[in-house]
């Protein structure tokens, strides 16, 4: 078990699992439609889109939680959640707070950005991530005028 859990800390895959406990947190306020970027084994949502599924290529509806993959790939995904949002869906983004990046400045600077205190223990895992992290928000649709960003952790 704990060498399957060290693969999510290292440069060898770049799908870190969502930390149950902030994911709980922030359904409650959000009550989420979609998670956009999971596994069948982790995930959040009752539906989802795999790696396979492409979410890529996919319409975004409701509410969307996305914990893309921290690799290269992670710049479009961040282009596809501000895209959604322009088209009505708020989608929460749990990402790493890469602030020297492109992608940061060129999509995470449109949303509303809530810098997370300390470092997560992503995947039930015993040691913290060896980054720092971040919510972005793109406000669209339903919840864009309803919810009050200081309800969020």
């Amino acid at each position: 078990m704990a060498t399957r859990l060290n693969v999510h800390f290292s440069s060898e895959t770049a799908e870190w699992a969502t930390p149950d406990g902030l994911f709980s947190e922030l359904n409650a306020v959000f009550h989420f439609d979609l998670d956009a970027c999971a596994t069948p084994a982790n995930a959040k949502c009752s539906r989802f889109f795999t790696k396979e599924q492409d979410a890529l290529t996919k319409r975004w509806a409701g509410t969307v939680w996305m914990n893309p993959p921290y690799g290269r790939e992670i710049a479009r995904f961040m282009r596809k959640a501000y895209e959604e949002s322009l088209a009505g869906s708020t989608v929460i983004c749990l990402v790493p707070s890469r602030t020297d990046t492109d992608w940061w400045h060129r999509y995470a600077k449109r949303g509303q950005i809530i810098c997370l205190r300390g470092r997560l223990k992503f995947g039930g895992a015993s040691t913290s991530a060896p980054f720092p992290s971040a919510l972005v928000i793109f406000w669209g649709g339903r919840l864009g005028a309803a919810v009050r960003p200081e309800l969020v952790p």
